[in-house]
């Protein structure tokens, strides 16, 4: 097996080192140690079920190899500072299936090494602490990790770990699938030179390699260096490739880019708790005789309408003509009779039953927040897109709203929309959000807050220009023609303003199409689970 191969060969580096393979399976790391024929020192293999661990010891001896395989959990495996090298696949299981004992035991591992994991976390994330826990000073970690390592929210305190307690930190990323049949895409983790007690100082670098399948690992090529953002950060910018990673680090690094956090605060939308019963159509109000104090104008629930530059009051009237829900149930103060009539239906219904308007008072009262300045969308088939709020609606949690700051409001609600329509803000989105089912771009706030954006300067010293396409820009939008308003503002801000050459922004560009490419890939092998 190639990848379990080159593991050994990596993390194994003498005859006499201790190896522990953790969750071993079959045991294929010990028969590839085993398999050089001049290992001395002890083999040690942990396996939960008892017929499993007892089937790999027995092939271990068949084969001339002496190793032990203990029966058991291996959260409860507690050689601690025992090995010169820990190398295995661990077990994956998604957090819906991976709960009770089995959790608790994994989490108090994880906390052992100061590691707090959310309810969010798989198997593997607890595992891959503990493996650590269990080298000796200068030890090496070798594990076949699933990809989210690099993007997850939930790992940042392993991808921490990592980098304050190894010298070194690897990865090997690959542009294939590697097991045959198994949907999972991986990367394998190389850290070496342990060190309990330490905690490396900022900043830290890692080396990434590239191969195209599990073959390749046998003509590995030179590492290249990329300096994560911090410790914890997600590690889907490594990723890219060089040029790529050079030329996005140059524009992002120059006074021309900022994060979005610089223009406003982006902020989750309303949760009404029920959107079936307080998002209503024109007619549907109309025809329950709702007074306009029992209503707020409301962006639809989606966002399929929000994939232009802006969202006039003249397309929200057009939305609510064609049966859209461009009202929200929400009366002020005292609620008209026709509103209290309303709001008995609901109860007739059970609505106040549910989770979010049983433990609000009164339940018909949804929390209100006041119109954003600008829509970012959250689920993305292809990137996520600021746009102008000119009907002052409200928004729902399907989509954030971004509350300009003082002083960038007019910039910002005229021009940013068009302005974040370039390569590297796409490509961006790809570095700060996640993948979600279906193979969808989803960015949580937080996330957005870090969005690479153009910044108030470069706006202000290409107004004229910006506003000068906007026609185009609008028009090849609205054609679904993305790339192609892309390419408009990409000449206006990055080789016009800016002066990038052609070769950076085709460096970019392509790094943005293979992870955009990557991320969809997955989401369909992966059947949009």
């Amino acid at each position: 097996m190639p990848v379990a191969r080159f593991l050994v060969d990596w993390a194994v580096q003498s005859p006499d080192d201790a190896v522990l393979e953790p969750s071993c399976g079959e045991a294929v790391f010990l028969h590839e140690v085993g398999r050089r024929g001049d290992h001395s020192g002890p083999l040690v293999g942990v396996e939960l079920h008892k017929s499993s661990a007892a089937e790999s010891e027995r092939t271990l001896r068949a084969s001339g190899i002496d190793a032990t395989v203990h029966a058991g959990d291996f959260f409860a495996h507690s050689e601690l500072g025992a090995y010169d090298a820990v190398v295995g696949n661990p077990p994956y299981v998604r957090y819906q299936a991976f709960s009770g004992e089995s959790r608790a035991r994994a989490r108090e591992a994880a906390l052992r090494a100061g590691v707090a994991l959310s309810n969010l976390a798989s198997s593997w994330a607890a595992f891959a602490v503990h493996a650590a826990l269990h080298l000796k000073s200068g030890g090496r970690l070798g594990l076949v990790l699933p990809a989210e390592l690099l993007t997850v929210n939930y790992a940042a305190g392993v991808r921490q770990y990592l980098m304050d307690h190894f010298r070194s930190v690897g990865l090997v990323l690959f542009h294939e699938r590697v097991f045959p049949g198994v949907l999972e895409e991986v990367v394998l983790l190389l850290a070496e030179s342990y060190i309990p007690d330490s905690h490396f100082g900022d900043p830290r670098h890692m080396h990434l390699w590239q191969v195209r399948d599990a073959e390749g690992l046998a003509q590995l090529s030179a590492s290249r260096r990329w300096t994560p953002p911090s410790k914890g950060a997600k590690w889907s910018a490594g990723l890219m490739s060089a040029a790529g990673t050079r030329a996005f680090d140059a524009v992002v690094g120059s006074d021309g880019f900022t994060q979005l956090e610089t223009w406003g605060d982006t902020t989750l939308g309303m949760v009404t708790g029920s959107n079936q019963f307080f998002t209503l159509s024109p007619a549907k109000t109309q025809a329950l005789g709702l007074e306009a104090t029992d209503l707020i104008s409301l962006s639809p629930p989606g966002s399929r309408h929000l994939r232009g530059l802006g969202l006039t009051e003249k397309a929200l009237c057009e939305l609510g003509a064609s049966g859209q829900s461009t009202n929200l149930f929400r009366p002020t103060d005292e609620p008209s009779a026709a509103a209290w009539s309303y709001i008995q239906s609901g109860e007739d219904l059970d609505v106040h039953q549910a989770y979010k308007c049983r433990v609000r008072s009164p339940w018909w009262r949804v929390p209100y927040l006041r119109p954003a300045d600008l829509f970012l969308t959250y689920m993305n088939a292809d990137t996520p897109r600021l746009t102008n709020n000119g009907a002052r609606a409200h928004h729902l949690n399907s989509v954030h709203g971004v509350y300009l700051r003082d002083g960038l409001k007019a910039d910002g609600m005229s021009l940013l929309p068009i302005a974040s329509l370039n390569s590297i803000t796409l490509l961006g989105a790809e570095t700060v959000g996640r993948a979600y089912g279906g193979g969808m771009l989803k960015i949580e706030p937080r996330e957005a807050d870090h969005l690479p954006v153009p910044s108030p300067t470069l706006v202000r010293r290409c107004a004229d220009d910006l506003r000068r396409i906007r026609t185009a820009v609008a028009a090849q939008l609205r054609a679904g023609r993305l790339l192609d308003a892309v390419a408009l503002v990409d000449e206006v801000l990055l080789t016009g303003s800016m002066g990038l050459n052609g070769k950076c922004l085709r460096a970019i560009r392509q790094d943005r199409a293979d992870l955009a490419g990557r991320r969809v890939a997955r989401g369909k092998t992966n059947g949009g689970k």
